[in-house]
């Protein structure tokens, strides 16, 4: 089972030396019944890894990861389950790599010549006497232990806090028309990219401005279908409770992806729908005081394909708006 929980990372760490930051995938199919995964030869180091690389400027790790596995390899990738995250020293004085799991049965890589200029589809156990890192096996036991326990195919589960809206004080209008503030807007577009790291299929937001204003950079660009539902409202949510609980509980009959969007006052709510489909360990690592998330944060959890409704990991992210 995966447990993780993660914030936006920097480029450096404090301390004597400085922490390079970087986010790769382990690439898994299920090929004639067996599980396979794509472990890469990159011919500056003539080694076999797995798709990695340090993060750009401004840049999450769950974003890195999926740049530079299409960067290396040619593939566009879903984030699945967290995986371990390693650290090793370096020349500039160490480096973590934060790894998560990523289906890729339909697709076929195109190694990019330069970073890596093969690549192989091989068992786990194959694997584990190819890698060049001993660290880099740390992240394939977690794969191969998700899957035997039948966590490892899954689908993502979002929650999203609106972005910075413009001062309650300040607004006289109707409060569900008060929109994102121009911090918030920058922010939007930043959840927008954050969210592409899972691609949800589907929004689910409450109808309220700010809300929906949230969702729009990802929703326009990724063509996701919306669904506005007014229990996820402040309002509502605050006299019939019970209503914004089942909005949550229906999005586990549909089995696919997806985020949702509402409010501070409502996450309480949220969390305890999807704490009633997790484990205790899992469910501490929700977030349980006020204000619960920042503007425009997330928590992604993944839900199992196999095991209908049960979450198997908790993250949590904040995307960088400048």
């Amino acid at each position: 089972m995966a447990t993780s929980t993660k914030d936006a990372t920097a480029q450096t760490a404090p301390g004597s030396g400085a922490t390079v930051i970087a986010a790769g995938t382990l690439c898994w199919r299920v090929e004639k019944g067996s599980l396979e995964v794509m472990i890469i030869h990159r011919p500056r180091y003539g080694d076999w890894s797995w798709p990695k690389g340090k993060l750009d400027p401004g840049e999450t790790t769950p974003e890195c990861a999926v740049r530079e596995t299409f960067e290396e390899v040619g593939v566009s990738v879903k984030l699945g389950i967290p995986l371990a995250t390693i650290t090793y020293p370096v020349t500039s004085g160490g480096k973590t790599v934060h790894y998560w799991a990523a289906r890729t049965e339909r697709l076929t890589p195109v190694p990019d010549g330069k970073e890596v200029d093969r690549f192989e589809w091989v068992a786990p156990e194959r694997a584990r006497t190819m890698l060049s890192n001993p660290s880099d096996v740390e992240p394939l036991d977690a794969l191969v232990a998700a899957h035997r326990a039948k966590d490892l195919q899954t689908w993502p589960l979002i929650v999203v806090r609106h972005a910075k809206a413009k001062p309650r004080s300040s607004w006289s209008r109707a409060e569900g028309e008060r929109p994102l503030a121009a911090t918030g807007r920058r922010q939007a577009i930043a959840v927008g990219r954050l969210l592409q790291a899972w691609n949800p299929e589907r929004v689910v937001s409450s109808p309220w401005v700010r809300c929906v204003q949230t969702v729009s950079p990802y929703v326009n660009q990724r063509s996701a279908k919306l669904k506005l539902v007014d229990a996820l409202t402040e309002h509502d949510a605050a006299r019939r409770p019970g209503r914004a609980r089942s909005a949550v509980e229906r999005v586990f009959d549909k089995r696919r992806s997806v985020a949702i969007c509402t409010h501070r006052p409502v996450l309480p709510l949220v969390f305890s729908v999807l704490g009633n489909h997790m484990t205790g360990t899992l469910r501490a690592l929700l977030p349980v005081e006020d204000p619960y998330l920042a503007p425009g944060e997330a928590v992604i959890c993944q839900v199992s394909s196999a095991n209908q409704g049960r979450i198997v990991s908790v993250e949590q992210f904040r995307a960088y708006d400048d």
